[in-house]
Parts: structure tokens; sequence; C-alpha cells
């Protein structure tokens, strides 16, 4: 009888690590597809060769500002050759107020409007900022909670390419 137990219980829990794993992967491979603030559509299989960085943030965060700029360069200077930035607002007041903000910090990579249908794609954050990092073979690399900074990412992708 014992023996029947303790073979149930492995099989249950090689079971859940089974579902563990098959839904960690099903995040990872997630091709979501987002309309930005211009009414163009992103998908992360068009950026197939490309690093693509989706860039949660608010209005009201402090990190979020300050990481700006360093997005900004990453994405002027790597667009054409290897790298796609997709930045993701929640919690704001109104799309006037996201626009105002975008201009103001010269945000020139798309902008999209958060809501539950963006978060069921790529998935929640706890923190703002946070950036879900893909290689350029589509899959998800890193879910990174907090500041980033540009020395943070190229840091990711020499590694990767090594």
């Amino acid at each position: 009888m014992k023996k029947m137990h303790i073979q149930k219980f492995i099989l249950t829990l090689l079971l859940s690590i089974a579902l563990v794993i098959s839904s960690e992967l099903a995040v990872a491979d997630t091709n979501f597809l987002l309309k930005d603030t211009a009414g163009i559509q992103h998908q992360l299989s068009n950026y197939k060769g490309k690093w693509v960085l989706v860039n949660y943030w608010a209005t009201w965060c402090p990190p979020c500002l300050e990481e700006v700029p360093d997005l900004v360069n990453l994405y002027d200077h790597r667009k054409k050759k290897d790298l796609m930035v997709l930045g993701v607002v929640f919690d704001y007041k109104s799309v006037k107020d996201v626009n105002d903000y975008v201009d103001d910090m010269l945000m020139s990579y798309p902008i999209i409007l958060g809501d539950d249908a963006v978060s069921t794609q790529i998935g929640s954050a706890e923190v703002l900022p946070t950036t879900f990092i893909y290689n350029p073979k589509g899959e998800l690399v890193k879910i990174k909670r907090g500041l980033i900074t540009k020395q943070y990412i190229e840091k990711i992708i020499g590694a990767e390419k090594n």
C-alpha cells in the first residue's frame, strides 16, 4: 500500500512539473499582436532576426522616465539593424496625456496603450517599469523588472551573440 502511495505521489509530481514547463514554454512562444497609437500592428514574428524589447511603463513612474533616453538611443541607432522597442503604457489618465508625455520625452519608438489583452499576450508586471526581452528567434529570454539601461541591454545582446 505504501509503495502505491509513493508511485502516485511521484506521478503527480512529474505531471505538475510537466505542466509548469509547458506553461513557461507557451509564454515564451507567444506571437503577440499589438496595435500602437498610430494604428500600426506589431507582431513578434514580424521581427525575426531582431531583438525585441517590450517595455511596460507609466507616465507617473520616475524609473520609467529615467530609462526613456537609453531606450530612445538604442532604438534610434539599432532599429534598422537588429533591435525593435515597443513601449506599452499602463495606468494612464488619457490618450492626450500619453501623447504629450511621448512628445516631451522624444520617444521615437512605437507606443501601445496597455490593457488586459496586452497583459494576456505578453505577461503581467508586478512593478513598473518591466521589460520583456525577446531574442532574434522570437524567444523570450529575459524579464527585467525595474529600471533598464542601455548597457544592460547591450550586455544581453552581446552575451547571446557569443
